[in-house]
Order: C-alpha cells, then sequence, then structure tokens
C-alpha cells in the first residue's frame, strides 16, 4: 500500500481526560445550538429581504449565495489560524464575524441597501465557517472509537438551533414595524456574543511542532480514493440541502404560503438535520460511515420526488424534513470518512481543505438555484437536483467496487 493510501492515521494525538472531553463536548454542541441560529435567520429571511431590496428579481437569493461564498472563501484562513494559534483563536474570531453579520443586517433594513446586506451575510458566512469546525474540534483528544460519535452529538446541538432560530424570527421580525427583521439581526448579533463566551471555556491540546509543520502534501492525500469519495458526497449532501433550501421559502411564498408557515417549515428542516445527530455516531460506528452515506443520499432523492408530488404546505415541509434527514447522513457519513483520511499532525488543513471543497462546490449550487426559480418554477429546481445526486451515488459505486477483491 502506497503512502497515499494509508487512510489510517499511525498515531492518535495527544488524548485529553474524560472531564475535559465532556466538558469540551458541552460547550461545543452548545455553541452550535447558538451559532446555528445565524445561518437559520439567513435562510429563513435572506431571499425575502434580498426580494424586497435587490434590483432585480434574479438577485434574490445572492445574499444567501454571498452566505456561502462567505463560508468558501473564510474556511481555509481559519483552518490557518486554527494550525498556528489553536482552534480556540479561530473560534473568536469566528464569533466577531457573527456579531457583525447582524449589525450589519440590522444597518441594511434600515438603510434598504442591498449590498450592505450582501455584506452582512458574507461576515454570516465567515462565522459560519468557524462553526463547521466545530464537528472537528469534538474529536480532539478523542480516541479514534469515540470520534464519530463526538463529532455527531455536537452537530446535534443544532436541533436547538433549529427550534431557537426560527421563533427568534418570528417573534422578533414585526418588533420595529417600519423596518421588519431589523430587531431579529440584532438578536442574532447577541447570540453570536454569548457563543463567544460559552467557546472561551473550551480546553483542546495546543498545537504541536509537528501539526505546524503540516505532514505530508496536501496533494498526496488529496489523491486517496476515500478521500475524494468523502469530499464528493459531502459536496452534494450539502450542496442539495442548500439547494433546495434556499429557494423553498421563497417558492412558499410564490405558491401563496405565509411566512409563518415557511419559518415552521424552516424549523422542522434544521431540526431533522440535527436531530439525528444524537444516534447517527452510533450507527456510524456499527454499520460504517460509507453505508449510512448511501442512506443519506437515497433520503435526498426522496425529498425531492416528494416535492415533485405537489405545492401544498405539506409537500414542502415533507421535502424539507427529508432533506433534513438525509444531509445529516450524508454530510455527518462524509466526515467520518474525512477522519481515515489524514494523520493527526494534518488533521487542520486536511479538514479545511475538505470543508474548502464542499462550501466551494455548495456556492455554485446557491447561485443556480435562486436563477432556475426565477427563470422557471419550483418543479424545475426538484428535478435539477437529480444530477449531481447520481454523479454521488456512482462515485460511491465505483469506490466500492474498487475495495471488493476481484475472484479467482
Amino acid at each position: 500500500m502506497s503512502n497515499a493510501e494509508q487512510a489510517v492515521p499511525q498515531t492518535t494525538g495527544p488524548t485529553l481526560s474524560v472531564s475535559e472531553q465532556k466538558g469540551n463536548i458541552a460547550r461545543l454542541t452548545a455553541a452550535q445550538a447558538l451559532a446555528g441560529a445565524n445561518a437559520v435567520v439567513v435562510y429563513a429571511t435572506g431571499s425575502i429581504v434580498g426580494h424586497t431590496l435587490a434590483p432585480s428579481p434574479a438577485l434574490a437569493t445572492l445574499p444567501i449565495s454571498i452566505f456561502v461564498v462567505g463560508m468558501a472563501a473564510c474556511i481555509l484562513p481559519a483552518g490557518v489560524v486554527a494550525q498556528r494559534h489553536g482552534r480556540r483563536a479561530a473560534f473568536m474570531a469566528g464569533t466577531v464575524a457573527g456579531v457583525l453579520a447582524g449589525l450589519f443586517g440590522a444597518l441594511a433594513v434600515w438603510l434598504a441597501s442591498f449590498w450592505v446586506f450582501c455584506l452582512a451575510t458574507f461576515c454570516g458566512g465567515a462565522y459560519a465557517a468557524v462553526v463547521l469546525s466545530f464537528r472537528f474540534a469534538a474529536a480532539d483528544g478523542v480516541s479514534p472509537a469515540m470520534r464519530p460519535r463526538a463529532l455527531s452529538f455536537v452537530m446535534g446541538g443544532g436541533v436547538a438551533a433549529g427550534i431557537v432560530g426560527p421563533q427568534l424570527v418570528t417573534y422578533t421580525m414585526y418588533v420595529w414595524p417600519a423596518y421588519m427583521f431589523a430587531a431579529t439581526f440584532l438578536a442574532q448579533a447577541a447570540a453570536a456574543a454569548i457563543s463567544a463566551l460559552v467557546l472561551l471555556g473550551v480546553r483542546l491540546p495546543k498545537p504541536t511542532a509537528a501539526e505546524i509543520a503540516g505532514g505530508r502534501p496536501l496533494s498526496l492525500i488529496a489523491r486517496q480514493p476515500l478521500f475524494i469519495t468523502a469530499v464528493i458526497c459531502g459536496a452534494v449532501s450539502y450542496m442539495l440541502m442548500n439547494f433546495l433550501m434556499t429557494v423553498a421559502p421563497l417558492a412558499m411564498r410564490l405558491c401563496g404560503h405565509s411566512q409563518e408557515s415557511s419559518n415552521l417549515g424552516l424549523q422542522w428542516h434544521v431540526i431533522a438535520m440535527y436531530a439525528p445527530s444524537f444516534f447517527t455516531g452510533r450507527l456510524i460506528s456499527r454499520f460504517g460511515a460509507g453505508r449510512i452515506v448511501a442512506v443519506g443520499l437515497a433520503l435526498i432523492g426522496l425529498s425531492a420526488a416528494v416535492g415533485l408530488l405537489g405545492i401544498d404546505v405539506a409537500h414542502f415541509w415533507g421535502t424539507l424534513v427529508l432533506l433534513g434527514v438525509g444531509w445529516n447522513f450524508g454530510f455527518i457519513g462524509a466526515s467520518a470518512l474525512v477522519l481515515e483520511c489524514h494523520r493527526p499532525e494534518e488533521k487542520a488543513r486536511v479538514q479545511s481543505l475538505n470543508d474548502f471543497i464542499v462550501f466551494g462546490t455548495m456556492a455554485v449550487g446557491s447561485f443556480a438555484s435562486g436563477g432556475i426559480l426565477a427563470m422557471y418554477d419550483w418543479d424545475t429546481v426538484l428535478w435539477v437536483s437529480f444530477v449531481p445526486l447520481i454523479l454521488a451515488v456512482a462515485v460511491m459505486a465505483l469506490n466500492a467496487l474498487r475495495k471488493k477483491p476481484l475472484p479467482h
């Protein structure tokens, strides 16, 4: 076996005490819940505020696309900060961006400025880029056998975000009647500030000299078939989730449904995204990450099929719930595969590369969805989603055939 194909790390890295592990997981889970409200607020309001402020209807979802661009643009810099100064330094930088996102969002509504709103969502994306690393941070200092569970448990913090985020929008959007959603963005800024206080208590191993050096070249690691499979499946799972969720609130409004129905549908979507996390890690440990990813992709396909059955509220909600569960299995399963592709000293760079590719791809889907909805309709958006899904299934099948022993 060549060095490029060595998926299992040679060493496990420093291990934290049990109390430190539990404390980190608890704080990261709480921070995930608070930070998740940032993304929920952007997705619940982004296309609607964008539709109100944009100079053209085709640009209505541009703020959400810029949110994704902010994620992709800031993932690698956040990884460099984490590699050189530790993850907590990256966490603090991220929460500053989260506070700015809320403040700029409120300012944009007050000034009726589309481009200031785009700046706000870019900052929100920068915050989300750092939040992505929470799941990997949970696996730092934890034994290899427990890493999938630690990773998925922290992702479970998004359940609270799924409840808090939409309710935050519902109860604050009319607080300042002349400027709808302005108070929502101020509340989101406050949530980001609180998450910074929670993250100050996280205790993670300090970067070693080997981690700062970085280990093997990324080009060598990225050629591993397992890494390629993990990245493609993670990218497709996240891209399709974002592709459909970005335009669903606007599609519901165009179909005559209320904002409250849209908020509730988004709430159940986010709960469906994160609630399975409390047992996804156990399923991965029992059945393997690859099988869980396959189930996730199948559920995403089923969600699009449900959406094609009609445009009632129940059809939108069914699509969003199935999409959420499918994303959970697909993305967490793919993230668990990434953990098998690097050595401890390579984690920051490899994890950042994975997320950069995932969210760079996701940005393309986000830009495309708004234009497709504006030019065609919701059904076309759903049909287009099957194209990347088929690609991911094909890559998984090829990887499975590669690992299967040849008959004598």
